[in-house]
């Protein structure tokens, strides 16, 4: 028995739910989000809610059935609401800067790592020392994050690099502290 997948997901009111065949399009107010789902799923439109069912109790269709149901619920929340991401920035000299679309980071390194948002992603930068990634698609989302994280992830010494705002780094003691 699945717990999530046997939830009905609520369509609020201004989001258009089309269901044909395997496809699914979810248009909102903040644009329009397009999935293909596993051809075993069956998704059913009764007026604003959508069930999402599995054909048996097989282990690959129960494991499918909770995803398919998140993964529809997660869009049609997304052209609903954004989903955002914000990251940190945290060294000496460590910073960003908006230019255009694009956000330029000076991270400690001989050169500024440039990087350019997907289509359907965009960037703010509040302060010199925080992005935040806009989008309707939360994979997306949380993909363009972990790319811009990974140009200089957290060091466990200093504290220095690009972290989520929610992480928590774990300080390890340098070579003087251990006696």
């Amino acid at each position: 028995m699945s717990r999530i997948g046997n939830k009905p997901i609520t369509v609020p009111e201004g989001i258009e739910v089309k269901v044909d065949g395997q496809r699914i399009t979810v248009k909102g107010p903040k644009g329009e989000l397009v999935r293909d789902i596993h051809p075993n799923m069956t998704v059913e439109l009764n007026g604003n809610t959508i069930i999402v069912k599995r054909p048996d109790d097989e282990p690959e269709n129960r494991s499918i059935h909770g995803l398919t149901r998140a993964l529809i619920n997660n869009m049609v929340i997304g052209v609903k609401d954004e989903f955002t991401k914000v990251l940190e920035i945290n060294g000496v000299g460590y910073r960003v800067q908006k230019k255009g679309n694009d956000i330029v980071m000076n991270l400690g390194y001989s050169h500024t790592v440039e990087v350019k948002p997907e289509p359907g992603i965009t960037f703010d930068v509040p302060n010199p020392n925080q992005i935040i990634v806009r989008g309707i698609d939360k994979e997306l989302v949380g993909q363009t994050a972990a790319v811009i994280r990974t140009k200089r992830p957290p060091e466990v010494y200093r504290g220095k690099g690009i972290k989520y705002d929610y992480e928590v780094i774990r300080r390890k003691e340098g070579k003087a502290g251990k006696k």
